[in-house]
């Protein structure tokens, strides 16, 4: 391909280095303003890909039917981690009308009665988990004591996880969830949890229950998805919820902790922590790198930019959300910000299914913790915290607090 004369031949290399902190990665923020469809050339994979990082532009891009996720299978397309997280098959590679499908059949689990009870039953898990960090004093590991169990707690309750099982569950998130991990490595850990959740399964329609992967055994059973499809969204929802959830809500605490003033006026006025979170959630750049890429079905234009047909493009959310032409002043944090809907969740056709779960969660959690502890800070200088290195999601390695 010959790329746009105006853009010349320039491939930016992005290396993945560890982030503190929410520092913004340099090179995705230096592009959202030099060079908003620029082409990259990450760790793995061969050739290069287009990046595309303004509010509108992404938007446009997962939005539109010619950008296809089902296309990428089998392609050595650049990214962060030398193995694919989305199986071939899966929700996450499917395009509609298959996707639609298989969204359909996961969108009960999100429904008003089951959130409705899963709220009920998180805030008394809150409540349980703060009491007991409170008897055992303080310092204490905010992350591990109190976000990690209850989100733990949460998703498994979802799907219908045994509390005996998520040990192996979370080596197996750790392992598919590093840069670190080799294709080979990659593969085997896929296969030991796809086999896992397969097993769930067959017992599960057996013996049903009140959960998500009871709900997939009969849909499997009446002919509506296959086993891998029942697999891939049991995955899906299980790694977001075990690491995704845990390390943005750490790092939400963390932002909460290391800006005293806003925190003071959101403890006064709790009413505005649903918009306050939406804010942390715009704010924190959570992943480190890309997610899944397209591949175009045809020449499309983006930003004045020509993206040819095959070609492959990623998008970054966290620079959409730091998008100057949408945001004021969007490098600032403002817990009283009310300007367009951020994209931490994606948008279009593969918006995150767990959105309204993992906003719940992160509300219940800061609710939970601003008011059970009024003196909550940090036990340690903030640059002493120690911040997750080779993980597709970022966040702290221990929060450590004291109140």
């Amino acid at each position: 391909m010959t790329p746009p004369e105006h853009y010349g031949p320039v491939v930016h290399d992005w290396p993945l280095v560890p982030l503190p902190r929410t520092d913004f990665d340099p090179v995705p923020h230096r592009l959202l303003h030099e060079e908003p469809v620029a082409r990259i050339r990450l760790p793995h994979g061969e050739g290069h890909a287009w990046l595309v990082t303004r509010y509108e532009d992404v938007k446009q891009v997962t939005s539109d039917p010619r950008l296809s996720r089902a296309r990428t299978v089998g392609r050595p397309i650049p990214s962060t981690t030398p193995h694919t997280l989305a199986p071939p098959g899966g929700v996450g590679r499917a395009d509609p009308p298959d996707h639609t499908r298989l969204r359909r059949l996961v969108a009960p689990a999100f429904g008003r009665r089951r959130m409705t009870v899963l709220r009920e039953r998180t805030e008394r898990t809150a409540g349980a988990l703060a009491l007991r960090t409170l008897d055992a004093g303080p310092p204490a590991d905010i992350a591990e004591t109190f976000v990690g169990p209850l989100s733990a707690t949460v998703v498994a309750e979802l799907l219908g996880i045994p509390a005996a099982d998520l040990g192996r569950v979370q080596e197996w998130r750790g392992g598919l969830l590093s840069h670190d991990t080799t294709a080979e490595e990659g593969e085997s850990v896929k296969k030991e949890i796809a086999g896992y959740f397969a097993g769930l399964a067959r017992r599960r329609a057996e013996h049903p229950a009140d959960d998500l992967v009871s709900e997939l055994a009969a849909a499997r059973a009446a002919g509506h998805l296959s086993t891998p499809e029942l697999v891939s969204l049991a995955v899906m929802l299980t790694l977001n919820g075990l690491d995704a959830v845990r390390n943005i809500v750490s790092t939400m605490v963390y932002v909460l902790l290391t800006h005293p003033d806003q925190t003071a006026k959101l403890r006064t006025e709790p009413g505005r922590l649903p918009r306050a979170v939406d804010e942390l959630f715009r704010y924190i750049p959570q992943r480190g790198g890309v997610g899944m890429p397209r591949v175009a079905t045809a020449d499309i234009e983006v930003g004045g930019v020509t993206i040819r047909a095959d070609e492959a493009v990623h998008v970054f959310y966290p620079a959409a959300n730091r998008d100057p032409a949408v945001y004021n002043e969007p490098d600032r944090l403002d817990l009283g910000r009310d300007e367009a809907p951020h994209l931490a969740f994606g948008h279009g056709a593969h918006y995150c299914a767990g959105a309204q779960l993992a906003r719940m969660e992160a509300e219940v959690m800061l609710g939970t913790l601003l008011t059970r502890f009024p003196g909550l800070a940090l036990a340690v200088p903030p640059d002493r915290i120690a911040w997750r290195a080779g993980a597709v999601n970022r966040g702290p390695e221990t929060l450590p607090v004291t109140w």
